[in-house]
This record gives structure tokens, C-alpha cells and sequence, in this order.
């Protein structure tokens, strides 16, 4: 198994630059695992293909306006974008300016500036924050946008879930394939008896990078933190008990999901999955068997992704080729703002 079979062609129109109004109008490409059947629908018409007591587990996590600017106390212009979480004033960022040294001060505002604490061995810094971050960032902080996006987003909360939830803000990047949702397809699927479960993980900017290397199994994704709490852990467990299908909104929630399912086999329960609490490094790839996905709605990701590398997993990779050359054919739009694939 090669990083290069898992590559494709993708012509660059095919790439959504803007988000879809209203949410759920975007495509659906439905692909029944059993049968090898492909249909064309909408999002909104999800409904059609799930049963009364299947139960959706998504990813709340919030996405946090994460890129700010500041100056070097010489004047220097700089770009912070915060990674990840250590303490209540230290962040992993990448951070873009000249000749960011250990020990340099960035000043943000009259009242908030940052420390920088390590040298740029690695393009991971350590910052400290000194001031009160979180109201300059609700103030001034713009969303991350994925690298392939070029349009300005004249909405950030179009890169926000509708049921993001604020306690969980952490995220660097949305879990894309809830973006679909509108509050009046999930309040409609509820009434069909289609349940829902949260789950969260702090999705990071690794994200978007291709595997570098020519093996996947050498490639180490970063951590992100993770958890499935007691409650959604007890209604993922009951609902595979009883024969119906879990079904992951997107890969973040597909990795959280099976985290879960490792940490039930070390914990030696006799569940599917166990509550979790804490960092994941779980790296899906061709092999690997599911425990807990029963069925997964996603969007189209990058070639030589981790994620297509999971979609492989789960469908085969021939397969996966094989569909993504047929929703380029359609017209399929893709990436973080294109549309959704339902495999069941």
C-alpha cells in the first residue's frame, strides 16, 4: 500500500469555494454498501434512506476564530493561528512573520500580547498569552479557512454547525459534513424516530495535509482531544444492542466513535464502546475493522488524505477511487463546502 493509491485527478472547478444556501440543498451521492447501488439525491432528502431508531452521532465541537494578527514590538507584521489547547494561556500555533525568535514578544491589542516559548525547530510554537485572550478573539479572531478556499466568507457562522456548542470551542477546522444540517431537517428527522448522539473532537489543522510520506503506515497524525461522555456512550451502546445502526456524521465522529471501541477492549468491557475522555492519534487506514460505524455521512476529501485513506477503509480504496471519479463526472462539488456522500 502506497500514499500514491490514493491519489486522483481533481479539476480545480470542482472545488466549493462558497457554502450552499440553504444548507441542505446541497447533493447527496448515496452508495448502499450490500447492494453496490449508487443514487443521486439532496441533503434534504436524507430522510429516505434512514429507519426509525437509527441513531446519528455528531461532532458539537465549535470552531474557533482562531487566525489573528499582531506586531513584533520592532513593528514586524505577524499571523498567529492557534492550534491547540495546553493550558488556560499557553497554545500550540503556527505562526507567520520574519525571524520569530524564541523569547519575542507579539502585541496584540493594549492589553493582550504573547510570549513566544519555543524556537522554530518545529513549525509548532508554544505561545503564552497574557491578557484576556478569548474577548479579542471574539472580537477580532476570523475563521481558518481551509488553504484551498479563496473566496472571502462574508458568514463565519456558514463554517459552524448548527448545533456547534459553545462549551466545546476548540476546533481549528469544522467538521464538514454537518455543515448539511439545518435545524428543521433534524428537528424533521426526530419526528421520523431518527435519534441523535453528541460526541466531540477538537478538529485540527492535519486535517488538510496530504501524507507526505510514500508508506502511510509511517505517516503520524497529530492528537486531538476527544470525548464521548457516559450518556452518549450508553445510547451508542444500547443502540448497537438492540440491531440498529449508528451512523457517523463525519470522519471526526467516525474516529471518536472507534477510539471509543479501542478503549472498551482495553477497558475489557463487554460494550461496544466505552465513555472517553482525553487525546486520540487514531489512524483509520485499509485493514482496519470498525466496531462501532455502522453507516457515514462525509464529504468528498483530499487526494492522499488521511480521511480518503479512512473512507478506503471502510468502502475499499478501488471502490472509493471509483466513486470519486464518478461524483467528479456529475459534477459533484467538493471539499468543505461541497456537497455529502451517505454511505450506508
Amino acid at each position: 500500500m502506497k500514499t500514491a493509491d490514493f491519489n486522483y485527478p481533481l479539476p480545480p472547478e470542482r472545488i466549493a469555494q462558497t457554502p450552499i444556501e440553504p444548507r441542505d440543498s446541497s447533493r447527496l451521492f448515496v452508495y448502499n454498501r450490500k447492494t453496490d447501488r449508487v443514487e443521486h439525491c439532496h441533503f434534504r432528502d436524507i430522510g429516505d434512506y434512514l429507519n426509525p431508531g437509527d441513531l446519528l452521532v455528531r461532532n458539537q465541537t465549535k470552531v474557533l476564530p482562531a487566525r489573528i494578527y499582531g506586531k513584533k514590538e520592532s513593528g514586524g507584521k505577524v499571523e498567529l493561528l492557534l492550534l491547540r489547547k495546553r493550558t488556560d494561556t499557553e497554545w500550540e500555533c503556527l505562526i507567520g512573520g520574519k525571524k520569530i525568535r524564541e523569547g519575542a514578544k507579539i502585541v496584540l491589542s493594549d492589553n493582550l500580547f504573547a510570549l513566544v516559548l519555543t524556537n522554530a525547530d518545529s513549525p509548532r510554537r508554544v505561545v503564552r498569552f497574557e491578557g484576556d485572550l478569548n474577548a479579542y478573539l471574539s472580537a477580532n479572531g476570523q475563521m481558518p479557512l481551509p488553504p484551498y478556499i479563496h473566496e472571502k466568507l462574508s458568514d463565519q457562522t456558514r463554517y459552524q454547525t448548527v448545533y456547534a456548542n459553545p462549551a466545546f470551542t476548540g476546533s481549528a477546522a469544522a467538521p464538514t459534513a454537518g455543515l448539511h444540517f439545518t435545524n428543521e431537517l433534524i428537528a424533521s428527522l426526530e419526528k421520523s424516530g431518527v435519534e441523535f448522539a453528541d460526541v466531540t473532537l477538537h478538529v485540527g489543522l492535519d486535517t488538510f495535509q496530504p501524507v507526505s510520506e510514500d508508506d502511510p503506515a509511517a505517516h503520524t497524525i497529530h492528537k486531538e482531544w476527544c470525548e464521548v461522555d457516559p450518556a452518549s456512550a450508553a445510547r451508542i451502546n444500547r443502540t448497537k444492542a438492540s440491531g440498529r445502526r449508528v451512523i457517523a456524521v463525519g470522519t471526526t465522529s467516525a474516529r471518536t466513535l472507534e477510539t471509543a471501541a479501542q478503549a472498551a477492549i482495553e477497558q475489557g468491557l463487554n460494550e461496544p464502546v466505552a465513555p472517553i475522555r482525553g487525546d486520540t492519534g487514531i489512524f483509520i487506514l485499509p485493514g482496519f475493522a470498525f466496531r462501532a460505524v455502522d453507516a457515514l455521512i462525509t464529504n468528498f476529501h483530499l487526494p492522499k488524505s488521511t480521511l480518503i485513506m479512512m473512507i478506503s477503509a471502510f468502502i475499499g480504496r478501488e471502490k472509493t477511487i471509483e466513486l470519486y471519479q464518478l461524483a467528479i463526472r456529475e459534477e459533484y462539488r467538493f471539499f468543505s463546502f461541497g456537497d455529502a456522500m451517505l454511505i450506508l
